[in-house]
C-alpha cells in the first residue's frame, strides 16, 4: 500500500495535523554547456526552472546541487552565490541537479484552508439534501480520500491511485485521533495536534499497513 500523506483539518478549516509518509523522490541530474539553455528564476529564496522544460525536468523544479555541491536557498553550501557560478562561462560544463520543490508548512496550511470551501461547495451542489461532501478526489497520479466526522473535523489521506480499502484506514486514523488527542486533557479543539502517543501509534499503524496490507489493522 502506498500512502503519501495524512492531513487533519479542523471544523473551521485550519490544518491541525499533517504527516508525510511516503513521498516519491523526483530528481534529475544533467550536464549543461555554456550558454545555459534553460531559464532560471532566483526568487522566493530558491533557484527554480522558469523556462526550458524537457524529459525529467519541469517548470517549477528547484535546483538542489551544482557539481555535487548542495544548494540551500540561492547559495551553494561552500558559500558561493548560485547566480555567480551559473553565469560564469569559465565554470562550464556544469552538472545541475533539479527536483520537485518541497512543500513548506505555510503552503500546507494554505492548501488545507482551500479544501474547506471546496468541500462546502460540493455539499451545496448536491441535488440531494444532507450530502456528505467530497469523499474522493481522483487525479492521474493519486487519490485524496476524505472522511468528515460528526464534529466537522476532516481526516484526509493521499494514496496511490490504484489503492483500495482506504476507507478502513480513514476510520482507523480517526479512532487514533479520538483516543489519543481528544481524550488528552491538555489538548484543545481547533489547535494543532502535538501528542506523542498519537504520533507514535499513527506511525506504527502505517508501518504495519506497509508490511502486511490494509487487512492487518
Amino acid at each position: 500500500m502506498v500512502i503519501y500523506g495524512i492531513y487533519i483539518v479542523s471544523k473551521s478549516g485550519g490544518l491541525i495535523f499533517n504527516y508525510d509518509h511516503t513521498l516519491p523522490k523526483i530528481e534529475s541530474e544533467k550536464r549543461f554547456s555554456y550558454p545555459l539553455d534553460i531559464k532560471l528564476s532566483y526568487e522566493n529564496k530558491k533557484v527554480s526552472v522558469e523556462f526550458g522544460q524537457r524529459e525529467g525536468l519541469h517548470v517549477g523544479h528547484v535546483l538542489y546541487a551544482v557539481n555535487g555541491v548542495p544548494v540551500t536557498g540561492r547559495q551553494l553550501d561552500d558559500g558561493r552565490e548560485v547566480s555567480e557560478v551559473i553565469e560564469n562561462k569559465e565554470n562550464y560544463p556544469l552538472t545541475l541537479k533539479f527536483g520537485r520543490p518541497k512543500m513548506t508548512t505555510n503552503e500546507k496550511i494554505f492548501l488545507a484552508s482551500m479544501f474547506y470551501p471546496l468541500f462546502a461547495i460540493a455539499s451545496q451542489l448536491s441535488p440531494e439534501p444532507k450530502s456528505s461532501g467530497i469523499e474522493v478526489l481522483e487525479a492521474d497520479t493519486f487519490k485524496l480520500h476524505c472522511f468528515q466526522t460528526l464534529t466537522g473535523v476532516k481526516v484526509m489521506i493521499i494514496v496511490d491511485k490504484t489503492q483500495i480499502g482506504t476507507e478502513v484506514l480513514l476510520k482507523k486514523v480517526y479512532e487514533l485521533y479520538a483516543d489519543y488527542a481528544l481524550k488528552n486533557p491538555f489538548y484543545s479543539l481547533e489547535m494543532p495536534i502535538r501528542c506523542e502517543l498519537f504520533d507514535t501509534n499513527l506511525k506504527s499503524m502505517l508501518e504495519q499497513v506497509d508490511k502486511n496490507g490494509i487487512a492487518s489493522i
